[in-house]
C-alpha cells in the first residue's frame, strides 16, 4: 500500500508540474523588408539553440513564409525564459516585381513578388491572431516614419501586445537610434547590430523582461 501511495504521489507531482507550466509565448519578429529580421532571428536561435531559422539575403523579401523556432530557452539573471520565435515576412504596402529584376530574371522576379504578397498576408494573420508579443525591427539608417511602420505599431497597440523596438544596423554610418526613439517614444527602443552581434546582452535582458 505504501509503494502504491508513493507512486501515486510521484505521478501527481509530475502531472501538476506539467500542467502548471505555461506554453512558450509566441514572439513575432516584424518590420519592413530588409530591416534585418531574419538576421536577428538567426542570431537569437544560434546563440541559444545552435540552429538557424532561415536564409538571409540582401534581396528584399527573402523571407516569404513565416518560420517558427520553438522552445528557445533564454537564460538571464538566473531565470530561464522560453519563447517560440516567429520570423515573419517583411510587411509593405506594395510589392512590385521590378524591384527584383536587378538580381533575378523576369519570371523569377514575378514569382518572388507574388510569393512576397502572400507572405505579407500571412504576416498580418499572425499579428492579428497568433502572437503573444512583438519584436519590431527597424533599419536605424532609414527613416522610421512610414505608413507601414505607423500601421503595424497601431495594430500592435490595439491588441495590447508587449512590444520591443529594435534599432538594427547600428554598425552603419548613417545609423540614428535617436530618430527611432523620437518616432515611437511610447515604446522601448534597443540599439543593436544583429549582423555583428553588438549589444546582444541588452537584447536578451529586454526579451526576458518583456516576454518572461
Amino acid at each position: 500500500m505504501g509503494l502504491f501511495t508513493e507512486l501515486k504521489d510521484s505521478i501527481s507531482r509530475v502531472t501538476d508540474r506539467l500542467f502548471s507550466e505555461q506554453e512558450p509565448k509566441r514572439i513575432g519578429i516584424y518590420g519592413p523588408p530588409n530591416a534585418g529580421k531574419t538576421t536577428l532571428a538567426n542570431r537569437i536561435a544560434r546563440d541559444w539553440t545552435g540552429d538557424a531559422i532561415g536564409a538571409e539575403s540582401h534581396i528584399p523579401h527573402e523571407t516569404r513564409r513565416a518560420r517558427r523556432k520553438e522552445n528557445v530557452d533564454i537564460e538571464r539573471n538566473g531565470k530561464t525564459v522560453t519563447i517560440d520565435i516567429v520570423d515573419t515576412p517583411g510587411v509593405t504596402t506594395k510589392v512590385d516585381y521590378e524591384e527584383f529584376t536587378d538580381e533575378l530574371d523576369e519570371e523569377d522576379a514575378i514569382r518572388r513578388s507574388r510569393e512576397a504578397t502572400e507572405g505579407v498576408a500571412e504576416a498580418m494573420h499572425w499579428l492579428r491572431e497568433d502572437v503573444d508579443g512583438v519584436i519590431y525591427v527597424l533599419d536605424s539608417a532609414e527613416d522610421p516614419i512610414t505608413q507601414v511602420n505607423t500601421m503595424l505599431i497601431g495594430i500592435i497597440e490595439s491588441r495590447d501586445l508587449p512590444v520591443l523596438i529594435f534599432a538594427n544596423k547600428t554598425d552603419l554610418e548613417d545609423s540614428s537610434v535617436k530618430r527611432i526613439e523620437d518616432a515611437f517614444p511610447q515604446h522601448t527602443t534597443v540599439p543593436l547590430s544583429a549582423k555583428e552581434g553588438d549589444n546582444m546582452d541588452e537584447v536578451y535582458d529586454k526579451i526576458a523582461e518583456y516576454f518572461g
